[in-house]
């Protein structure tokens, strides 16, 4: 969206007068609704055509239908391999390119909101209704659900199918049972390794952190990290099998060592595929929950053998095969380029403080046309402390309280938050600096498409400790939308938040209510609940400002902040990057097959598995990159523009730096301290219900695991012992665990 596109209401129910059209207006263009319609059911023909014939592939019609088409293909300039990529990858990228289309004609619209949403009677959404809570994926929605269920109709059928096929298949052969049972072990773990590689092209999608897949459905990076970690261990599962079975057969015949070390030039090479075997092994044991937890780095380290695993892969099975998940590693690749490119630059650090309880805060510089919702996070990497660490934040501060920064909350728990916050000591000792001691690189911001929690009239916010956190962010964005007479759909806001001790209770204050927004009960009924469970009475301090114990200003210029090039930016750079880059694969490929592999008659599969891999990273840096090159270049005139409009905003380095609230302990709000106690979540909701009546009532929860199953599991049970006349609980969570 462009810059002006920005600036409209996001919600908004009276028709626009500014020139920006964004306003809703109730007769809709009728090209522009038609087009979105067809839109939409082309992607929707598309996914369903491609999402079915994957599925059904193991089926003697669909294989049949898939064995004439590469016969069809035979001889022409991409032979096999673009039969196969047209297939299966194609579908994908083709989906990306319509999405970006119906993201932009839907951005000219704004949500509808206040009077039609309060017309509309209370309804159960499929992505909102926990309906398993202490199950080993933890918090399942219904729609999440029904994913799992065809994911794992789809496995059993294809395995049961596939097994099926090879024992009839073995029986026919007139050979020793010993013989018998090491051809269908290579044959089941052949099948294996094939449904693998369909699990691996969907692997890839949700660690796309700027897909623009995701940002079509409106999944944030944060939530899909789970779905990668879900089809991670199916993946795996399958592939360990895969390698599993064959080695059992090659055991039994004799020739394990010699098949182990064998790289045929035609066929499969089998030693690149025990590379990429055992590359996965290491991510996938690395990854699990104990060892995750007992050891980030070493998780993250090893994870970085991804690389490893992809090029093995493609030297395995060869250019054709690899084409079957080559849509969605390709994806995958586009980000991460374009997050490299974005994490180049380096970012200043405009103010950074240290809170007695332990919780740092830093503020960033950033460009005005870099746009981000409430519910957001960055990636940040300290080169003083790492070049290699990156860790996610949520943002703290809301798209409304500046134009030139973004804030964060750090709590200090780990050895590189502990050297982050010895830092700041060390700089607020020295007193101010004329340049930033420390340089930053971010990836980000990401987050919804849109700001979702401006779509619920009632919104229950419950927190545990610094996932107070990204609430700040809420809150600030709700009170700024009030003060600027901006449509606001929100009307009663009940914040719950659990603390250790209340040395923690000062950070509400940096939203600043009391002294910012003087005036916003007449529109928002706000009340706080919170909650210091490990303390059994108020201390002598209750009710006084904490002031930060080490704070560092620096004299930093906008001119360094994070980089506008990140894929839930602008819309229409980001499609443009998508599409050059794949036509890009398209010339590549193409010239390729026409001046080298046709005419020398290339045949060996590794070599040309290895030669499409290069083609990929190679369109993604020519092509890709000569767009990114112009998105840099559209960023720079931007900024000097923006410069120019604001040279007021520019003399006043205040504008960066958030506020404590003066007047905390002189609430205008309802604000309940309890101490000794934890939230009670059925009496919570009760009264809440009771008191707002029949409406949808967003639930939104940012804490531990404990803490998201407890609200899912009250959420559940509410909706469930529901009555017609009752409000109905939408869970939602906003928590990042890697």
């Amino acid at each position: 969206m462009d810059e002006k596109s920005s600036q409209v209401p996001l919600l908004s129910t009276k028709q626009d007068t500014s020139g920006y059209g964004g306003g809703y207006s109730k007769k809709k263009p009728i090209l522009l609704t038609s087009a979105k319609w067809i839109l939409r059911v082309a992607m929707w023909v598309i996914f369903v055509a491609w999402a079915s014939f994957i599925f059904l592939f193991p089926s003697d019609f669909v294989s049949g239908l898939y064995n004439k088409w590469l016969l069809v293909s035979d001889g022409t300039l991409f032979g096999y391999t673009g039969s196969i990529f047209m297939l299966f990858s194609a579908p994908i990228l083709v989906l990306a390119f319509l999405a970006t289309a119906y993201i932009v004609l839907v951005g000219e619209e704004t949500i509808e909101g206040n009077e039609i949403s309060r017309r509309q009677p209370p309804r159960f959404r499929l992505w909102t209704f926990p309906v398993v809570v202490d199950g080993p994926f933890g918090v399942v929605s219904a729609a999440e659900m029904i994913g799992i269920f065809l994911f794992t109709a789809y496995v059993a059928w294809a395995v049961s199918v596939e097994i099926v096929k090879n024992s009839q298949f073995v029986s026919l052969l007139h050979l020793p049972s010993r013989e018998k049972s090491v051809y269908m072990l290579e044959l089941t773990a052949l099948r294996m390794g094939l449904i693998g590689l369909f699990c691996l092209g969907f692997l890839f999608l949700p660690v796309a952190r700027g897909s623009i897949l995701l940002r079509l459905i409106d999944i944030p990076f944060e939530h899909a990290v789970r779905y990668h970690v879900w089809l991670g261990h199916l993946t795996m599962l399958l592939f360990t099998l895969h390698g599993l079975f064959y080695v059992i057969g090659w055991t039994i015949d004799g020739r394990l060592i010699h098949e182990l070390l064998e790289w045929d030039n035609i066929g499969v090479a089998n030693l690149p595929g025990v590379i990429a075997l055992v590359a996965g092994i290491l991510m996938w044991v690395t990854s699990l929950p104990g060892v995750r937890r007992i050891n980030f780095e070493l998780f993250f380290y090893t994870h970085q053998l991804y690389i490893v695993f992809v090029v093995c892969l493609a030297l395995h099975v060869g250019d054709f095969l690899f084409c079957f998940a080559a849509g969605g590693i390709f994806l995958f690749m586009l980000d991460r380029f374009l997050r490299f490119c974005q994490s180049k630059r380096t970012v200043n650090v405009l103010t950074a403080r240290s809170f007695p309880c332990g919780t740092l805060e830093l503020v960033l510089s950033k460009p005005a046309n870099l746009h981000y919702n409430a519910l957001g996070w960055i990636f940040l990497r300290v080169r003083e402390l790492s070049w290699l660490q990156w860790h996610p934040f949520s943002v703290s501060s809301s798209p409304l309280d500046g134009k030139h920064h973004v804030a964060i909350l750090i709590k200090v728990l780990g050895d590189w938050t502990e050297k982050l916050e010895k830092s700041i000591s060390i700089m607020s000792e020295k007193g101010q600096q004329p340049y930033p001691e420390i340089t930053a690189s971010v990836e980000g911001p990401y987050g919804h498409e849109s700001p979702y929690h401006l779509t619920y009239e009632n919104l229950i916010l419950i927190a545990g400790g610094i996932g107070i956190s990204p609430f700040l962010a809420i809150l600030s964005d709700i009170l700024h939308r009030i003060k600027d007479g901006k449509p606001c759909l929100p009307k009663n806001v009940l914040i719950i938040w659990a603390v250790k001790t209340s040395i923690e209770l000062p950070l509400l204050s940096t939203v600043g209510i009391n002294s910012n927004f003087p005036s916003f009960s007449d529109s928002l009924n706000l009340e706080i609940k919170t909650y210091v469970t490990r303390e059994s009475e108020p201390s002598l301090e209750e009710g006084k400002l904490i002031e930060p114990v080490n704070s560092a200003v620096f004299r930093a210029s906008k001119k360094c902040g994070i980089s506008v090039l990140v894929g839930t930016g602008n819309i229409v750079w980001s499609g443009l990057y998508v599409i050059a880059s794949t036509l890009g694969l398209v010339i590549t490929v193409a010239l390729l097959d026409i001046h080298y592999i046709n005419p020398y008659n290339v045949d060996y599969w590794w070599y040309k598995g290895l030669l499409f891999i290069v083609c990929m990273v190679a369109s993604v840096i020519l092509f890709g990159g000569a767009v990114i090159g112009l998105w840099h270049f559209w960023e720079i005139k931007n900024s000097v523009r923006d410069e120019f409009d604001e040279k007021l905003t520019n003399g006043n380095p205040q504008e960066n730096e958030p506020k404590i609230d003066k007047n905390y302990g002189k609430e205008q709000y309802l604000n309940t301290v309890r101490y000794g106690q934890r939230p009670e979540f059925k009496e919570i909701f009760e009264s809440s219900a009771e008191k707002w009546g029949m409406v949808d009532i967003g639930v939104i929860v940012c804490g531990p695991s404990t803490l998201q199953k407890s609200v899912a599991k009250e959420c559940r049970t509410q909706n469930l012992s529901r009555r017609g006349n009752q409000a109905i609980f939408h869970f939602n969570s906003h928590s990042f665990d890697l």
